[in-house]
């Protein structure tokens, strides 16, 4: 990944850390269909839309379905699933059950995502993640955005705006609004590439909790996971990993088999899986421009030790992991107030910073085969000035 943090550049270590799956929409729901469906136990229903809930509050024995003719029916189950994302009905069908007093969170940075997909001037295969990030610190709305390489020689890209500098549809105003972040980086490469789809703008960025897991009455045969339980801004890629967590906390709470009270104690799981997510999202948009809640003394805090660490991270191999282990839902924001890693971030960066995006020869000679070279693409980088890839540090970790 090339990512400018608040803090600056961050390095690119040639000792691989942690991996990030980068495919289109489409791509990952046909291999994941594709993968289920070989399953001689699994089978669907396609134009059905589930439409309530059947058993009481106590027990779900199944689900009331109309299929696209309008015509109503019921499937009855041992147990019901709700992965049906941001829009899911299961608040009201419990109502309508007799179950009440269900407690959510809303979080919203009112940050708007503008996409569009392009033709890559350059092959994509091990081609990097180029993000650049906001800065809550400066005195104007929050901008940020990200390529991320997929299928098909294309890019993905995504500009974000908090409120006063929100993006828009205008394919003409695309680029122009990349260029107002905080580095030409992302302006610059898609200057070069051939855009593919209109720009489509999304306002779903509010993070959602439902806590279900703290409900007086949970009625068995009955769980919900996924967005459906609660869904992130977008910008921390946190919404399926947190999905595959719960469906693993499923998975292992049937394996003690379905004896009574599983559908708590899996909600319960479920709920556990959340929380890790739900504090690093809540904790970055609460410095933004946010309805729900504002920063106290604790969160100010917090942000400036995080703040620190990042800082520390853009030149130590050891912070930047122990701060990646986080953000990828590796470890628990408690590993980050450890001994070791408290001393770390108070030794600060044990190399200068970064004046530019860290490129290796091979990304250097793709873009050096553009028309038009940007500036940072083919000056040679303070710490950077070698063209040779795996410079070596016996303390601290490999440096490109």
């Amino acid at each position: 990944m090339v990512v400018y943090a608040p803090e600056g550049w961050y390095r690119r270590w040639t000792r691989a850390t942690h991996s990030l799956i980068t495919a289109s929409r489409d791509l990952t729901d046909s291999v994941i269909s594709r993968q289920i469906l070989k399953h001689p136990r699994v089978s669907t229903r396609s134009r059905t839309k589930a439409v309530g809930l059947l058993g009481d509050r106590n027990h779900v024995t199944g689900v009331r379905v109309r299929s696209a003719d309008g015509t109503e029916s019921q499937l009855r189950a041992d147990l019901v699933i709700d992965a049906s994302g941001r829009a899911s009905r299961t608040p009201q069908w419990l109502t309508e059950l007799g179950i009440t007093g269900l407690r959510e969170d809303r979080i919203d940075s009112g940050l708007v995502y503008a996409s569009r997909f392009y033709r890559a001037p350059v092959p994509t295969r091990n081609w990097p993640v180029v993000a650049v990030q906001a800065d809550p610190r400066l005195p104007r709305p929050a901008k940020s955005g990200a390529i991320l390489p997929i299928d098909g020689d294309r890019w993905h890209v995504s500009v974000m705006g908090a409120p006063g500098g929100h993006p828009n549809d205008d394919a003409e105003a695309f680029e122009p609004f990349a260029r107002t972040l905080r580095h030409p980086i992302m302006a610059d490469l898609i200057k070069a590439a051939e855009p593919l789809t209109n720009v489509r703008v999304t306002h779903s960025t509010t993070n959602r909790r439902l806590y279900y897991e703290r409900l007086s009455t949970w009625p068995e045969g009955l769980v919900v996971l996924g967005d459906s339980t609660a869904a992130f801004n977008p910008i921390y890629g946190h919404g399926m990993s947190v999905a595959a967590q719960g469906a693993l906390a499923l998975r292992g709470a049937l394996s003690t088999g379905p004896t009574a009270g599983f559908a708590r104690r899996a909600q319960r799981a479920i709920g556990r899986c959340i929380d890790t997510a739900w504090a690093l999202a809540v904790g970055t948009d609460i410095h933004f421009s946010t309805t729900g809640r504002r920063p106290h003394l604790t969160d100010r805090l917090l942000h400036r030790y995080v703040s620190r660490l990042s800082h520390t991270a853009t030149g130590s191999f050891n912070a930047a992991t122990a701060l990646t282990d986080v953000l990828a839902l590796q470890a628990s924001p408690t590993s980050l107030v450890t001994p070791s890693t408290l001393l770390t971030a108070v030794a600060g960066p044990l190399r200068q910073p970064l004046d530019g995006p860290q490129l290796t020869v091979q990304e250097r000679r793709l873009l050096a085969s553009l028309d038009e070279v940007p500036p940072w693409a083919t000056e040679d980088r303070r710490l950077n000035r070698t063209t040779e890839v795996g410079r070596k540090t016996s303390t601290d970790g490999d440096d490109i």
